[in-house]
Formats: C-alpha cells, sequence, structure tokens
C-alpha cells in the first residue's frame, strides 16, 4: 500500500491501482494484458505443469509467474486425417485476479476426517461491466493426494507474495444505517469473502452515535493491517474523521492550529450500507457490496483527499464534502424527522426545504487552484499552494446553497456526480455557488443533477476549483428549525447548519474549508 503521500490524506482500500505483484513480476506491466498479447508473451517462468480435469475436459494445465493457462487435451490425430484438425482453445487467467485457494474434498455425514480429495478450488476476482467485480471460482479437478498437495503449496506461496493484501482487519459496523440492514449486509456478503480470503476481523457493533469515534481513539491498532466501516456516509466519514484525529495525536500536533495534518496510519476500507452511500459510489465508481469487500480483499489503494474545517482556528472536523444553505437546512430538517424511513425523510425535508427556500446572506472568500498539472509539480516539489499568483478572492451576496467538494459526489440521485469536475486526489476542491433566484429555477437547477445536462448552465450558479475557502455569515442570526413549525422566533444562540458528510455540523461563525 502506498504509504509516503501527502499529508491530510486518507488512504481507502479501492481499486484504483493495481496491486504490486510478488518480487519475481514486478518487471512485467499489467497493460501487456490490457492490450490482448498472447500469454506466452507475459506469462513468465514455468512453476508447475500438470493435468488436471476442468469443465468436465482432462486439460493440460501450466502455471506461470504470472498466470494460469490451461486448454483441452485433444486425441492423437490420424496424420492427414481433417476432421481431427480442431482447434485447440486456450483459456487463462492472472495470477493476481486469485485471492485464495483451497482443497476441494467431498465430505459425508459418515465420514470420518477430511473427506475424499478431489482436486483444488481457486477463488478468483473478476471485473465486470461498469466498475463492478464479481467472485468466482475455478476447480481444478485431479484425485492424487500428492499432485494437488504440490499446487496447492505453491499457489499459497504465490499469494504470501501480494504483501500489500490485509491479513487482519478491524470493522466498525453501525446496525442502524439505512434499514437497520447492515448487520445482515456483513453477515451474509461481507464476512464470507473475507472467511474464504483467510481474512482475520475483529467487528464493533457501534452503540451511539461518536461511539466510533470514541473507539479508534484510545484502541489498539497494531495488529490490524486496516479498518473497514460498513454504512452510510455518516458512519464512513465519522470513522475517517476518527483516524485523521488519531494521525494528528501520534504525530504530536495541535488541532487546535492545524495547518498541515499528517495522513492517517492506515487505510479504511468503506462497505456501503446506507441510503445515499456518496463516499463509497464515489470511491469504487459504484455502490456495491461485493466489488467494495473484494477490493479490501485484493489490497486495492486509493489516496483521497480530505477536508479541514475549521472556526476561529479551532479544528472542527475533517470531511470530504459540505454544503451550506438549503444542503444544511434540509439535513437540519430530515434529522427532526428521524422516525421516518430514510427516503421518506430526505423527500420530506428537500420539500419543505423548498417550500420555505430563502437565501443566506454571506461573503465567501476563496484561494483559487492553479491546474492539476502544476498541483502535481508542486507536490513533487514540496511547494506551498498559495503565492503571490494567486490572491484571494471574495464574492458576496445572498446564496441559496453553497458545496464544497473534494470528492466528485457520485450517488443515485446524480449519477454524474455533485461536483463531476472533480477527482479523488487531485489536490483542489470545487466551489459551487448558487445565487438567489426564483424557486422554479432553482428547482431546475436541482433536477438537473439526475440527467445527462450540465446542471451548473444557469446563470445564478457559480463554479471554481479551489485550494481553500471562508463562508462568513452577515446576517444576525442563524437558522432556527422551530421556524419551520410556524414559530418565527430568533435562535437563542447565532448557530448556522452545514451538511458534512451526511452529518449534521453546526457552526456560529465564519467556516474556513482547506484541502488537507
Amino acid at each position: 500500500m502506498p504509504r509516503r503521500r501527502r499529508g491530510g490524506r486518507v488512504c481507502a482500500l479501492e481499486g484504483g491501482r493495481e496491486e504490486e505483484a510478488p518480487p519475481a513480476a514486478a518487471a512485467v506491466p499489467s497493460a501487456l494484458w490490457a492490450s490482448q498479447l498472447q500469454p506466452e508473451a507475459a506469462a513468465g517462468q514455468i512453476l508447475l505443469r500438470g493435468i488436471f480435469e476442468i469443465g468436465r475436459s482432462s486439460c493440460d494445465v501450466v502455471l506461470s509467474e504470472r498466470a494460469l493457462r490451461w486448454w483441452p487435451i485433444q486425441p492423437e490425430r490420424p496424420a492427414g486425417d481433417s476432421k481431427y484438425d480442431v482447434q485447440c482453445k486456450e483459456e487463462f487467467i492472472e495470477v493476481k485476479d486469485i485471492f485464495s485457494v483451497k482443497l476441494k474434498r467431498r465430505c459425508s455425514a459418515k465420514q470420518q476426517g477430511n473427506g475424499t480429495l478431489l482436486g483444488i478450488t481457486l477463488f478468483i476476482c473478476l471485473k465486470k461491466e461498469q466498475n463492478k467485480l464479481k467472485d468466482s471460482t475455478l476447480d481444478l479437478i485431479n484425485l492424487s493426494e500428492d499432485h494437488c498437495d504440490i499446487w496447492f503449496k505453491q499457489f499459497k506461496k504465490i499469494l504470501a507474495g501480494f504483501s500489500n493484501r490485509p491479513k487482519s482487519l478491524k470493522v466498525i459496523l453501525n446496525p442502524q444505517s439505512h434499514k437497520k440492514e447492515a448487520t445482515q449486509v456483513y453477515s451474509e456478503k461481507v464476512e464470507p469473502l473475507l472467511r474464504i480470503a483467510g481474512i482475520k476481523t475483529d467487528v464493533t457493533i457501534t452503540e451511539y452515535a461518536g461511539h466510533a469515534l470514541a473507539l479508534l481513539r484510545d484502541c489498539e491498532l497494531q495488529e490490524f493491517d486496516g479498518v473497514v466501516c460498513v454504512g452510510g456516509d455518516g458512519s464512513a466519514s465519522e470513522v475517517a474523521h476518527a483516524l485523521l484525529l488519531r494521525a494528528q495525536k501520534s504525530a504530536g500536533k495541535e488541532t487546535d492550529s492545524l495547518l498541515a495534518p499528517v495522513r492517517a496510519q492506515l487505510p479504511l476500507g468503506l462497505i456501503p450500507a446506507g441510503s445515499t452511500n456518496i463516499l463509497a459510489h464515489s470511491l469504487h465508481g459504484i455502490p456495491h457490496v461485493v466489488t467494495a469487500t473484494l477490493h479490501i480483499i485484493m489490497g486495492h489503494v486509493q489516496a483521497v483527499d480530505v477536508c479541514t474545517f475549521s472556526t476561529t482556528g479551532k479544528l472542527l472536523r475533517f470531511g470530504f464534502s459540505a454544503m451550506f444553505g438549503f444542503g444544511g437546512r434540509t439535513l437540519a430538517l430530515a434529522e427532526k424527522y428521524r422516525w421516518m424511513s430514510p427516503n421518506q425523510r430526505r423527500d420530506f425535508a428537500v420539500m419543505k426545504a423548498l417550500a420555505r427556500l430563502k437565501p443566506e446572506d454571506c461573503e465567501i472568500s476563496f484561494l483559487p487552484c492553479i491546474s492539476s498539472h502544476a498541483v502535481q509539480e508542486r507536490k513533487a516539489e514540496g511547494s506551498p499552494k498559495s503565492d503571490g499568483a494567486n490572491p484571494w478572492q471574495t464574492i458576496q451576496g445572498p446564496f441559496l446553497n453553497v458545496s464544497i467538494m473534494a470528492i466528485p459526489c457520485l450517488c443515485s440521485v446524480a449519477p454524474r456526480g455533485l461536483a463531476p469536475t472533480t477527482r479523488l486526489n487531485n489536490g483542489s476542491m470545487a466551489l459551487i455557488v448558487a445565487r438567489n433566484t426564483s424557486r422554479p429555477e432553482f428547482i431546475k437547477h436541482l433536477k438537473r443533477y439526475a440527467s445527462v445536462k450540465n446542471q451548473f448552465s444557469f446563470p445564478f450558479v457559480e463554479t471554481y476549483t479551489v485550494g481553500e475557502v471562508k463562508v462568513r455569515p452577515r446576517s444576525n442570526s442563524g437558522y432556527n428549525p422551530e421556524e419551520d413549525n410556524g414559530q418565527h422566533s430568533a435562535a437563542p444562540e447565532k448557530s448556522f447548519p452545514w451538511n458534512v458528510d451526511g452529518d449534521l455540523m453546526e457552526a456560529r461563525s465564519e467556516v474556513q474549508v482547506k484541502i488537507g
């Protein structure tokens, strides 16, 4: 797993890059397979050769450093007899796609011991359409104990060479996510695959809001290769926040004056079990439980940009995306109707917020980001982001909504993403502001997120690529949820709701958001 990336990032177990092959296979790039070259051109040194039955056909099987190849054994053909001149179809799988190997045995209730050996079963990760991964098996049938033992040990040796694959994981499970399905999702889809892969797990079921934060603050993590969160966006954001806080504490950094946060010490795996699953969807390209689990098993790691949210110099939290104005008010409303189902609560809150739509008068200052190519160059040089060539800019006035996002924020209601031009680790954030306009025009803007049309092609919508943002409300009183019940009294204390990764954050003054 990559360990020396820019500070302030979470590494997530994902499919963004190919895993490292064992040392013997490091010289041949995986692109050779993508270009449809013959297996012999990239197979490497032959390790074993033998005969197995595969799919009811006796096959000649060759195991090399990079691939397992097989083809049916053809009967001996009489010379010149054209009817026997059939093509021998060769098939192969790449060794790096194998994540487990087991001896296949036939067992019965009356039989003592391990049962009758039938052969070897390989467990494989297959790439399907639309970023989806699928687990599959390949049976190599041979009744010889000695023959199978040699092959089994060789497969185990190869798998042991993938040092970036996790062997032990700390699992945080939120049983309240979505329709309280997280426990079932884990036990039926996730845990069986982790068990097949031989990964040890230590599972904690959270009991209250903030439980994961309290747990990860003090628990021992030295024995684990990663942390896995089974839940929705709120749970995933809380675990990421906890891991980053722990990293700052371990590095001796003061969070009240955090300028350059250090990265989390362990990668975070996300299993989508919430109502929107924006984080997992953005990470994997699809909110699919088996796909997310296989990325974790295969040791795929992707660096992800993280934002720091602070006010008056004090850190509020870490996060990946935030909405202020309409997005914050909608979440504040939804939190009052927790007795509803997640979809009903979301739809009801959106309708009610639209019915009482009003802008927030504020001043927004931001530091424009340089091009992504220049960002990469500056990362390599270790140069700071800001200099005289990129001065702060300020916009002000009434805004209906302000979105600040370090990730694309893919979800079912916005398949292109809430911030489609943003990447997971390009060192910048998308600042999207919707100025005051009529309710029908704002609704048209919201509906565009679900279509293929450009949701930003409205005169009241502005987009910027930034490295830092400051949002300062200029009104004298903050948001009062009692107003939505027909009571228009001022809030006792000025407080403004923010939607940070699906969690409600309240701030009483200017909020500064900075890419980590």
